[in-house]
């Protein structure tokens, strides 16, 4: 996996010049269905919700095409999207498995540009600045570089060009499904101004509404409303709708600070007491954030603790080691202590872990003599070779083997 997270935007206080690079936005089009129909393909065609089931707690993660003409949409109550389409086919969610290919793709960007924002697990944003030499012109790059997303992963996405990230990631929505839109620069007014507001990103029902209430529907029309009078009305969201319906809302990528910490937390999705079902979960996410540690190159030497009981009360206990390390055993303990110490037996509904105090190449801890910790480190590095090329979840050690996969995900 690439170190993207060194990349990200940065606000500009003026509009960028005519002549600036274009910035390409890809958008993997219903990116946890599509990864569920590489292994389901009988379902193809069908509507398809994933989230979980009708008749539980929860929202929609991502829903097909399909599911999508009966009204259905992310964020919307499962217990809503049943309702809706109650022949539609309703599966879990697989975090872990939707970041396998998350990072899988992401290694495919970094080789077609050096600056990469990962905004989230299906979308980011590339600086083309610099690769014609070896793609070509951007448009011929962003192609080259759809075609490779979707032979090398068989997964549809879509993406957009422009000189600005807001009007490159309005591009890709526009060109879904499966499309690529090329916005020449000084042309933005015209790609921008037929859509309506809701098209621009930031722009809510609420400020639809409002906007509405002053005769305001299209792009176009907020344009032709002095900034004075948004400010006026929103403050200064008013100043950024200004500048959002001309395209303006323009960021520069620059290297960013080193991470503070790493962390790792699993949603149950029903309330877990079996004590080796938490103690293997655990462990699954120690394994996760020892691995993001060394392929960022770092250490870490404060260990934290979550678990957030069924009643949503949450604990937080954390441990200091004597010295800084990127190796699962020495975590894995420090984890397993804490738990033993904080659990009163009670059901579990989230448990998560933070590594933090992180620094480089630090001197490993001394809790192993030296050719045991020289046999911890060759198996991390073993370990870590197989599962970027076959994906984490192929590769556990046996800590982890019970976790369940029921519920969802998350990491910082």
């Amino acid at each position: 996996m690439p170190r993207l997270a060194h990349f990200r935007a940065k606000r500009e206080a003026s509009p960028l010049p005519l002549d600036t690079t274009p910035i390409l936005h890809v958008d993997m089009d219903a990116f946890f269905v599509s990864v569920e129909l590489l292994e389901h393909p009988e379902l193809r065609g069908k509507p398809v919700v994933v989230g979980g089931q009708p008749d539980r707690r929860g929202v929609v993660a991502a829903a097909s095409y399909e599911a999508r003409r009966f009204g259905i949409h992310s964020a919307m109550p499962l217990r809503t999207a049943g309702r809706l389409c109650p022949h539609a086919v309703f599966l879990e969610g697989r975090h872990d498995l939707y970041t396998e290919w998350s990072d899988r793709i992401a290694t495919i960007l970094s080789r077609f540009s050096p600056v990469v924002e990962m905004a989230s697990i299906d979308e980011a944003y590339l600086d083309l600045s610099g690769t014609s030499r070896l793609y070509g012109p951007p448009l011929a790059a962003a192609h080259s570089l759809l075609t490779e997303i979707g032979v090398k992963t068989a997964l549809p996405c879509s993406a957009g060009l422009a000189r600005t990230r807001l009007v490159a990631k309005v591009a890709s929505d526009q060109a879904k499904p499966q499309g690529l839109l090329w916005v020449p620069a000084g042309a933005e007014a015209k790609f921008l101004d037929p859509l309506a507001v809701r098209r621009i990103p930031g722009i809510g029902r609420v400020t639809e509404v409002a906007l509405r209430t002053m005769g305001i529907e299209t792009v176009g029309q907020l344009a032709g409303i002095p900034m004075e009078r948004l400010e006026e009305m929103f403050g200064r969201w008013g100043v950024a709708l200004y500048r959002k319906a001309r395209g303006e809302d323009s960021y520069e990528f620059f290297v960013d600070a080193e991470p503070k910490s790493i962390s790792h937390s699993h949603t149950f999705g029903s309330d877990a007491r079996d004590r080796s079902v938490l103690e293997s979960m655990l462990s699954r996410l120690c394994q996760k954030g020892a691995k993001r540690l060394r392929d960022s190159g770092l250490d870490a030497r404060t260990v934290t603790l979550t678990i957030r009981y069924a009643g949503f009360q949450t604990i937080t206990r954390s441990k200091t080691l004597p010295d800084p390390t990127h190796l699962d055993p020495i975590f894995l303990a420090t984890l397993r202590r804490l738990f033993e110490l904080h659990w009163d037996n009670r059901a579990v509904r989230l448990i998560g872990i933070e590594f933090a105090a992180l620094s480089h190449g630090a001197n490993q801890i001394d809790l192993f003599n030296p050719e045991r910790r020289e046999k911890l480190e060759k198996l991390a590095r073993a370990a870590d070779r197989l599962r970027d090329r076959f994906g984490f979840g192929k590769i556990q050690f046996g800590g982890s083997l019970r976790s369940s996969s029921v519920g969802s995900s998350k990491d910082d």
